[in-house]
């Protein structure tokens, strides 16, 4: 069961990811889908091709047909949904990838009727292919389609006004999937583009695809320090993004700001490790800033129930339904980002007149998956009587984890819905506040293990 989680199915191939336990995946999920056709793409790793296999056997099994996508991006898997093929909308999209995991991982992220399939809904599958006979083989139902190009060429009609523009654009796929698309719309757009580690290699040989880790952006750093006047990142597959220009490391959230810009009073839905400037910054120009559960899927699902036009995550998970589909996509994020400098907004500039505060990276409390919900409701608990030494608590926002919003900042502590941690962060308009908060709910959280 361990493999069933909070946004997706991920686990190493061969020990978990099996013949038998895809094929009963897909077996099993067939019986989710109402219509007949499921779109299925994969990325770079070496074993996605024989998880895709699997998966065909259990789909094809339980009546469905298979669209075959090849090697993508996630955001061109997504991109399926919206698209025809032949006169075929398909009612179901699977990506087989591992995103940012180490290269023996693998997994699933499954969309039904446009909408992310997660949560309760996934920990029931997991529960009936508990359970579930092997089915057996029947003809193979696969019909190739090229959503590459289809995907490539509506970017480059969208983004024709960028064409020739002048900038020096650096960029590193990591040896993800990104490659496969940035490199033919960059060229199409005639761009002045030069790309690291473009080609698609899933034993990920030059570092490890997850550009909010600071150690996997050292090269691309250094391009930028000779070759360029802006750079990107993206991760495994393509769905999270770094900026960077020469002076800042763009988070998710400052992105936000800087793309609701060019929108008419958005309303934006950010997660709850966002910094209170976004959320502030945001209610100052007249738009809907609405604080909510960190996850791709959860945004997702938040922003189809409050019509948003953008969301976002800090680590780089950016959502448009802002002239798109409303998903999280790093290399239209890019060319959003590339039409902010073409509309002569200064990136840099616009941060620099932003007020300073001092935030935190993520902060991970290392515990284990039987405890870590119990600990934060411990904490929840324990809040409702601080210590006398406890800074002063302005409010509590529980939509995930715990928020304490301080007089001159915010803590966070959440339990992690993929991994045995606890997640912090803190942020104030000093250094030494932001350490305090820091403190003060270590403590806390001590407290907390301790009594369990």
């Amino acid at each position: 069961m361990s493999i069933y989680r909070e946004y997706d199915i991920r686990g190493i191939f061969e020990k978990e990811l099996n013949e038998q336990s895809v094929v009963r995946i897909g077996y099993a999920l067939a019986s989710k889908i109402e219509g007949e056709y499921v779109a299925v793409g994969y990325d770079a790793r070496s074993h996605s091709p024989i998880l895709f296999e699997y998966l065909v056997h259990g789909l094809n099994a339980g009546g469905k047909k298979v669209l075959d996508m090849g090697l993508v991006p996630t955001p061109v898997n997504y991109f399926t949904n919206y698209q025809e093929w032949n006169g075929i909308t398909p009612s179901a999209s699977v990506m087989i990838t591992g995103s940012h995991n180490p290269s023996e991982y693998n997994g699933f992220k499954i969309t039904i009727d446009k909408a992310p399939f997660f949560g309760e809904d996934i920990y029931a599958l997991g529960r009936e292919c508990a359970s579930l006979e092997l089915p057996a083989k029947t003809t193979r139902d696969v019909t190739k389609i090229d959503a590459v190009t289809r995907y490539i060429n509506f970017l480059v009609n969208e983004f024709s006004h960028l064409k020739d523009m002048p900038i020096r654009i650096v960029y590193d796929c990591g040896n993800g999937v990104a490659g496969i698309v940035t490199e033919d719309i960059f060229k199409a757009l005639n761009l002045n583009a030069k790309g690291l580690y473009v080609n698609p290699d899933g034993s990920f040989p030059n570092h490890h695809p997850d550009p909010s880790d600071e150690h996997n952006l050292e090269d691309i750093k250094k391009l930028l320090e000779t070759d360029g006047d802006i750079a990107f990142a993206y991760d495994g597959d393509a769905d999270r993004i770094a900026v960077l220009t020469h002076k800042n490391n763009i988070k998710g959230d400052m992105m936000a700001l800087l793309y609701s810009m060019k929108m008419d009073r958005p309303t934006v839905v950010g997660e709850v490790k966002c910094s209170q400037v976004m959320y502030d910054e945001l209610e100052k120009r007249g738009a809907t800033a609405i604080m909510y559960k960190t996850g791709h899927s959860n945004l997702k699902v938040k922003m189809k129930e409050v019509n948003a036009d953008l969301a976002c995550e800090v680590s780089g998970h950016v959502f448009f339904k802002n002239r798109y589909f409303g998903y999280d996509d790093a290399i239209y994020a890019t060319l959003r980002m590339l039409e902010l400098v073409h509309d002569g907004i200064d990136l840099d500039a616009e941060l620099a007149k932003l007020p300073h505060v001092y935030s935190t990276e993520e902060i991970k409390v290392h515990t284990t998956e039987s405890v870590k919900f119990k600990i934060i409701d411990k904490i929840k608990e324990l809040l409702k009587t601080p210590p006398k030494s406890f800074p002063t608590i302005k409010n509590i926002i529980d939509v995930d984890g715990v928020r304490i919003n301080f007089e001159n900042g915010w803590g966070l502590v959440r339990a992690s819905n993929t991994t045995p941690v606890l997640v912090t962060r803190f942020e104030s308009t000093s250094q030494e506040e932001a350490k305090l908060y820091e403190k003060a709910i270590g403590d806390l959280i001590e407290k907390a293990k301790n009594s369990l």
